[in-house]
């Protein structure tokens, strides 16, 4: 089955926050607030900016910090749990099982997923896969779709 993509352009640190804002307004208005998104891109590309508007879209005010060594940080909110997991230094996917990745996916949580292709099938399937390139005056974001509420979540979506 094919599902949507688009691409939005980011000439600013700002303009990513309106695409990170856009993207959580889109996840919110879904009938059960849970969806799993992955970011891909090159070291400094912005995944863990577009994390911090994305997160503090939900309401989070405290610093959001990449969890390079600590592999997930959890944001426990007043309508959802948000757990950005950066896998960057991940070892050994098996790791992901023993800390008990599983319990992270599911109703009333969203994951958003950095370095995913170190997770290997441990990992959930995502509903997004976003990924981020660097370019001479910005960062291009590719938005696809993966699933079904994932073609939702882009059709709802202002920016893309």
């Amino acid at each position: 089955m094919s599902y949507p993509e688009t691409s939005f352009f980011a000439n600013t640190p700002e303009e990513t926050a309106i695409l990170a804002q856009d993207l959580a307004s889109a996840v919110s208005a879904e009938s059960s607030t849970e969806a799993v998104i992955y970011l891909d891109g090159d070291l400094g590309a912005g995944k863990t900016t577009f994390s911090r508007y994305f997160i503090q879209s939900f309401g989070h005010t405290g610093s959001v910090k990449s969890p390079t060594y600590t592999l997930v940080e959890p944001y426990e909110l007043s309508e959802v749990s948000i757990f950005h997991f950066d896998l960057y230094r991940l070892a050994d996917p098996e790791e992901l099982e023993f800390m008990g990745i599983r319990d992270y996916f599911g109703e009333g949580n969203i994951a958003l997923v950095e370095w995913s292709e170190k997770g290997g099938q441990f990992l959930a399937s995502p509903d997004l896969v976003i990924s981020i390139e660097i370019t001479s005056t910005g960062r291009q974001f590719s938005i696809q779709a993966k699933s079904a509420k994932g073609a939702r979540i882009l059709q709802n979506c202002k920016c893309a």
